[in-house]
């Protein structure tokens, strides 16, 4: 019953759904459970380790899988395609029962996917979506949505004027272009607020520090800035503290701890909230039921929240 007793603590804490070290495994738990759900093999190939994001992601679907008595093994490709490919061929090889994928690339990643479909078994692919894939659903969030969300909010906090740095992720990912489009829109409403750059930062610290310290140079007077995950958001801090505009609005986009943390030292101005925890847990809640033979819609959509220094402590609560 050990399932229908974390499912309650999801429903309680507001996060029900809603409408990455080396090829080997990084992880694995073997807790049996008293419905026999010892006996699922759950695989994992998560994307990167390298943001602490994902790190919390990890942590999240390993303690879900012990709490739920079933076997975890995570593959960390470390950001790289090739790796991505080369650990779900593992994952293949130890013949899991269901595969969670949380793609490297939109779309070279449904290489790996292709292979572990073609040896039948059921692949739920978490974050970025893979066009044309054969997959039981994809788990993610309304990337729009969000950007929209975070470019209204850093608005408010201009009152409607000043210039503005976006700091994008990855190009070519549909995280970093949705999130992108959706913070456009919002300041499309918003005439006497320009972007004065947008630049790329790969989702990664030390790209939004140098990226934020290059557009500097030419553009010293910003008033604000969002950045389209918490880890290009913080290396911004830095860049913006050592150039003595620590008064810069900063958004972001993701709820790290270390971002909540940073709201709540008034630093982070605010941050989109896509709670790590809920991503791990709900896919290992998916992965066994895809399992036990129960149906999936073909997109769960998982629900996030803006978090500033108004509602932090509330949030960080509920978690």
């Amino acid at each position: 019953m050990k399932k229908a007793a974390l499912l309650f603590m999801f429903l309680i804490s507001g996060f029900i759904l809603a409408a990455c070290g080396s090829n080997g495994a990084e992880g694995q738990n073997n807790e049996g459970g008293d419905e026999g759900s010892e006996d699922i093999t759950i695989g994992y190939a998560i994307n990167t380790l390298n943001n602490p994001f994902f790190v919390e992601v990890k942590e999240s679907a390993e303690a879900a899988a012990e709490e739920l008595g079933v076997n975890i093994s995570v593959v960390n490709a470390n950001g790289d395609l090739s790796e991505q490919i080369s650990g779900v061929e593992d994952l293949v090889q130890q013949q899991v029962d269901v595969l969670i994928v949380d793609p490297v690339d939109s779309e070279g990643s449904l290489t790996a996917i292709n292979g572990a479909v073609e040896a039948g078994i059921p692949v739920i692919t978490t974050g970025r979506s893979i066009e044309g894939a054969d997959v039981v659903t994809h788990m993610g969030y309304d990337e729009v949505k969000n950007g929209e969300i975070a470019g209204e909010f850093l608005a408010e906090q201009l009152e409607g004027q000043g210039k503005v740095i976006e700091l994008q992720g990855t190009l070519g990912t549909d995280v970093a272009n949705n999130r992108s489009e959706g913070f456009n829109n919002a300041l499309s409403n918003y005439p006497d607020i320009e972007i004065v750059s947008s630049q790329s930062a790969d989702f990664d610290r030390t790209e939004g520090m140098n990226v934020t310290e290059n557009i500097l140079q030419s553009h010293s007077e910003i008033d604000g800035l969002y950045a389209a995950n918490d880890e290009m958001g913080l290396g911004a801090l830095q860049a913006l503290n050592s150039n003595n505009l620590s008064d810069v609005a900063v958004v972001s986009n993701d709820g790290t701890g270390e971002a909540l943390n940073s709201v709540i030292d008034e630093e982070l101005t605010g941050t989109m909230a896509v709670s790590p925890k809920a991503y791990g847990e709900e896919a290992v809640v998916v992965a066994i039921d895809v399992v036990n033979g129960e149906e999936q819609p073909e997109y769960i959509e998982l629900p996030s929240e803006f978090v500033s220094l108004e509602n932090v402590e509330e949030f960080l609560a509920e978690q």
